[in-house]
């Protein structure tokens, strides 16, 4: 088994393994009244809490807020919906990305690093975003005859991870879990609605086509045994064939669209240069625009060659002086190799041009706590919060700062909220004690006691 197949057999098992360990919560009889909304709803949000508790999700909003923007788009275009889509991204490099009941969508950086275009993301999300809208997990569910929030739990995981197959045969039996997998139908359906939603939302339908071409070449390139239950796109050469019979009876006013591309690749090249491999990243990283410098400085400095990024960085910021993003990145990696003045001033100018960008918030309130400036760096902490409640590192700066502040109920508030969202259970229950004896008539307490004792809940069926 190569590395991809073993990451992505990897990826799978730990998904359902995060959903298994759901399965004692509160069963639920449907008897034949079918899964309802009520239940997708609750089977999407203990889902999301076990991926989030278990996988790394990548925050950087450069890139989550893009991806919240493609959702939210194409989402306006399709008809109303009885619950909200929330999307995520998981830095793993599978070409993949899938939706479970309640609207929660998944994409993997793989498959945003590997995709040429947004329509081709677009046209991937609204094949996903169609399983949820015509409920395909859902029948499915019912025709199986589950009984219980936990085993419905259970086969979301099976389905989630690529349509049932051997996770879900584990734990339901052979005969539920044949009945889990997308059908021929399931899929064909989601191709048509989904080639709808794209072109509902203004992308050429070739955008569907060139995604589901790229999983079947990556698929061909991960070896050609690669299991059907390790993708959630079976049979894809069929299925491309169909899409790109329907596109020749369409209107050239909608074949010949265009994409505006520019913030896709921006997007891009932040995730190949933090997360690719260093050698593939500086190929792509060759050229000599700012983002092309930027990107080859922060592969650079994860090379620990400090000497050669900081060139690419300064160069960078020389092609791109009012560029937020790449202000943004240079003074990151500055404030990171100590130079403070210069990282001071790149992110201030930085935020000057984008005051939303709560990454650059975060190093910036990191400098002023540097330069004991407390209390202006607790404010600004608590609106990075804002935008990433959930982020355990901003929890841990704002507590350091709190507790350095003399602020201890406060300090103990935070590490709390860090240890939650680090999914560290004993640390937590240390820390929400400590805070309890410290703050507990404070409002951020009051906060903290429901959300701790929802994650509790959750933690003690696990």
């Amino acid at each position: 088994m190569n590395s991809s197949r073993f990451r992505l057999c990897a990826l799978a098992t730990l998904i359902f393994f995060c959903l298994s360990l759901l399965a004692p919560v509160r069963a639920q009889a449907f008897f034949f009244g079918g899964v309802t909304l009520k239940d997708e709803n609750e089977m999407g949000r203990k889902f999301d809490v076990a991926v989030r508790s278990n996988l790394p999700m990548v925050e950087d909003p450069e890139i989550s807020q893009y991806v919240n923007n493609l959702v939210a788009h194409i989402v306006s275009s399709i008809p109303p919906q009885p619950f909200r889509f929330k999307p995520g991204v998981i830095l793993h490099p599978s070409i993949n990305a899938f939706a479970v009941p309640g609207g929660y969508i998944y994409v993997f950086t793989g498959l945003l690093m590997n995709f040429d275009s947004e329509e081709e993301v677009a046209g991937v999300l609204c094949h996903e975003l169609a399983h949820v809208t015509q409920r395909h997990v859902a029948s499915r569910l019912e025709r199986a005859q589950m009984i219980s929030i936990g085993s419905l739990l259970l086969a979301v995981a099976g389905v989630a991870v690529g349509g049932g197959g051997a996770a879900a045969a584990g734990a339901l039996g052979v005969g539920q879990a044949a009945m889990l997998d997308y059908s021929r139908a399931d899929e064909t359906e989601a191709d048509q609605i989904g080639m709808q939603y794209l072109i509902k939302a203004g992308y050429p339908p070739m955008g569907m086509v060139n995604g589901f071409k790229i999983l079947r070449q990556k698929s061909w390139m991960m070896g050609v045994s690669v299991p059907a239950y390790l993708s959630t796109h079976p049979d894809i050469g069929d299925r491309i064939n169909g899409i790109q019979a329907r596109i020749l009876n369409m209107p050239k006013s909608i074949t010949a669209r265009k994409t505006d591309n520019r913030r896709f690749k921006r997007m891009q090249i932040l995730l190949w240069g933090r997360y690719g491999s260093p050698e593939t990243a500086l190929q792509r990283f060759r050229g000599s625009d700012a983002l092309s410098l930027m990107g080859r400085g922060m592969v650079l400095a994860r090379q620990n060659n400090v000497q050669a990024a900081a060139s690419a960085f300064d160069a960078a910021v020389a092609k791109a002086p009012r560029d937020s993003l790449v202000l943004r990145e240079a003074g990151i990696f500055n404030y990171r190799k100590g130079s403070m003045e210069k990282a001071r001033t790149l992110l201030r100018q930085a935020l000057a041009l984008d005051s939303r960008d709560y990454m650059g918030s975060f190093f910036y309130a990191r400098l002023l706590d540097d330069d004991g400036r407390h209390r202006e760096a607790q404010g600004m902490f608590r609106k990075v919060l804002q935008s990433v409640p959930e982020d355990a590192e901003v929890h841990e700066s704002l507590a350091r700062s709190y507790g350095t502040d003399g602020q201890t109920g406060l300090a103990y508030v935070h590490m709390t909220y860090a240890a939650i969202y680090s999914h560290n259970k004993k640390q937590a229950e240390r820390y929400f004690e400590k805070a309890k004896s410290l703050a507990s008539s404070t409002r951020d307490f009051r906060r903290l006691d429901k959300i701790y004792k929802e994650r509790k809940e959750i933690w003690e069926n696990m």
